[in-house]
Parts: C-alpha cells; sequence; structure tokens
C-alpha cells in the first residue's frame, strides 16, 4: 500500500505561482511513474503531468505545456509540481498518483494509487 499526501495547495491571483508537494509512505516509489491530475466543479477529472520512474522523461497537458513543471526527489519519496503563470481556469483539485509501472503515462487508469487532493483557487 501506498498512501499520498498532497500539500501546497491555496488561493493565488492570476498571474501567480504556486508549488504542490506529494509525499508518499508505505513504500517506496522510487521505480514507479508519479502523475499529477485535476478536477474542476462539475468536470470530469484530467491529466495535468506525468514522470517516469528516473525523471527522464516527463509529459505535460496541453493546457499547461511550458507553465507548469513536475519533479521528483526519489530520496524524500517526493514528487513537486511548480505551477507558474497560473490562470483562473487552473482552478481544480489537484491529485497526485503513483503508477505501478516505470514508464511516464497520462491515463488515469493506469494509476493505482491516489492522494485526497489539495485544492488550488486562482482568481482573476
Amino acid at each position: 500500500q501506498v498512501q499520498l499526501v498532497e500539500s501546497g495547495g491555496g488561493l493565488v491571483q492570476a498571474g501567480g505561482s504556486l508549488r504542490l508537494s506529494c509525499a508518499a509512505s508505505g513504500r517506496t516509489v522510487s521505480s514507479y511513474a508519479l502523475g499529477w491530475f485535476r478536477q474542476a466543479p462539475g468536470k470530469e477529472r484530467e491529466f495535468v503531468t506525468t514522470i517516469s520512474w528516473s525523471g527522464g522523461k516527463t509529459y505535460y497537458a496541453d493546457a499547461v505545456k511550458g507553465r507548469f513543471t513536475i519533479s521528483r526527489d526519489n530520496a524524500k519519496n517526493t514528487v513537486y509540481l511548480q505551477m507558474n503563470s497560473l490562470r483562473p481556469e487552473d482552478t481544480a483539485v489537484y491529485y497526485c498518483a503513483v503508477a505501478l509501472i516505470g514508464e511516464a503515462t497520462m491515463y488515469l487508469s493506469e494509476y493505482n494509487y491516489w492522494g485526497q487532493g489539495t485544492q488550488v483557487t486562482v482568481s482573476s
């Protein structure tokens, strides 16, 4: 079992930045892909970004490309999401997740463990 706890969410003005963290416990996740997803009110959960076990490959949704950066620290069993140039449409609950495969994946169904989510609200 893997437990994931996100932190770093909050309220920010448009154009601002936030850094989300997600700490894993229960087992090491250094061999697995990690991802961030988000869910806005009334919408389905959607892919944001993913990173391979080594950090060597990353993929981003078009909506966040160039503004968000995913990174990981395997020694700390933690994944990060740096979000810059935030927009009101980025407002959502952000979830981190672990896929028990090594390669980065954008497919929600391939993720096995999920955090409880952290709220990000961007005001205009």
